[in-house]
């Protein structure tokens, strides 16, 4: 079940409602007309809009921690990385977290990225788990650049499992890579191939 303050549109659409209530009430009762009550629509309205403000969805959170995943890789700080991931974290290839933040760290030092950019972002959603996939194209600083690698830039495909933590904050409990460049791969492939 969603939040009603998931979406604005819906204390909007009650502000809209109560105004059609008072107008029709006024034009029943004209002796009971009152300057004040043109304010309870617009109250409704503003605070549809302070909610919207105030409460960050959990897409907006989601979103969040992708941009926060993709900053991290760009300014080459792996404790940023850790901040997003799940102490219960493992996937294909990382038993662990710790197991995890030693690789981002080992790739991330030998590596002078200078953008990461978004091509495509899915979510699909339940109430306490989340499922990304998520194309970034990472282009690198070619002072930086390794001599194995033949392009200055990697396009990689994720698939991230997120779920909801403490303070409900979302966070990655696993991570695949599933292509680099188009090439179905998977952490394994990463310890010895080159793209």
């Amino acid at each position: 079940m969603t939040n009603i303050f998931e979406q604005p549109w819906t204390l909007l659409t009650g502000a809209a409602f109560c105004l059609v209530v008072i107008i029709t009430i006024r034009q029943a009762f004209p002796e009971k007309c009152r300057a004040w009550q043109f304010a309870i629509p617009v109250i409704v309205a503003i605070a549809a809009f302070g909610f919207d403000i105030l409460i960050q969805t959990n897409l907006e959170k989601i979103n969040t921690l992708i941009k926060t995943g993709m900053n991290a890789v760009e300014n080459e700080t792996p404790d940023m990385i850790g901040k997003i991931i799940s102490p219960n974290y493992g996937d294909s290839y990382h038993e662990s977290k710790r197991m995890l933040m030693t690789h981002c760290r080992n790739l991330l030092s030998g590596l002078k990225v200078e953008k990461n950019k978004k091509l495509d972002l899915q979510i699909e959603m339940s109430q306490a788990t989340a499922t990304v996939y998520l194309k970034v194209m990472t282009i690198f600083d070619e002072e930086g650049l390794p001599n194995h690698f033949p392009a200055r830039f990697l396009i990689t495909k994720l698939r991230l499992n997120l779920t909801k933590g403490r303070r409900k904050k979302w966070l990655v409990e696993r991570a695949e890579v599933i292509e680099i460049n188009n090439n179905r791969v998977g952490w394994k492939d990463l310890s010895y191939r080159s793209y």
